[in-house]
């Protein structure tokens, strides 16, 4: 299995690369995805990225890029609510090449990890029951899905109780 890393997301060099994933995440799990990001993000994508610069000011280390081979390949969004007991994942993605070859455990892992590291009991996440390849991914690490989320029933929430050893 290939070696990544994580670092951290650099908006001012990397703005448009963290736009395209999350372009083509919303175009893998909704018909409309695209056009849903593009009306929601504001022009030229301006309120994604001050949410994501917020993301970043607030937990670095939920906001990484994930490099093969000097290639940002893939992306992590998280965040923390609450007294830090409770931690959302916006977004687990890779590259169409990168999928497929088990990296996705690798990003899993990472983020167990740093839920770990700062005392997350229970981490949550959203995904389009449309997507099945993302549903059997999450099922197939323990999540748990919650069925339609109240406020955007497009979107079932899952739910994941964190070990600590």
């Amino acid at each position: 299995m290939s070696a990544i890393a994580f670092i951290p997301i650099d908006l001012a060099h990397y703005a448009d690369c963290c736009v395209q994933f999350r372009r083509d995440a919303m175009a893998i799990s909704f018909t409309d995805g695209v056009q849903r990001f593009d009306s929601s993000s504001g022009d030229q994508h301006q309120q994604y990225l001050d949410w994501l610069q917020g993301l970043i000011e607030a937990f670095p280390a939920g906001c990484v890029h994930v490099v093969e081979d000097n290639r940002i390949i893939g992306q992590i969004e998280m965040h923390l609510r609450g007294q830090q007991t409770l931690a959302y994942v916006n977004m687990l993605y890779l590259v169409p090449d990168a999928r497929g070859r088990g990296l996705g455990d690798q990003l899993h892992d990472y983020v167990m990890q740093v839920f770990r590291q700062v005392g997350v009991v229970k981490a949550q996440l959203s995904v389009s029951p449309t997507n099945q390849r993302a549903l059997s991914f999450y099922q197939k690490h323990g999540w748990q899905d919650l069925g339609p989320r109240p406020d955007d029933p497009d979107v079932h929430l899952m739910e994941l109780t964190i070990a600590h050893e």
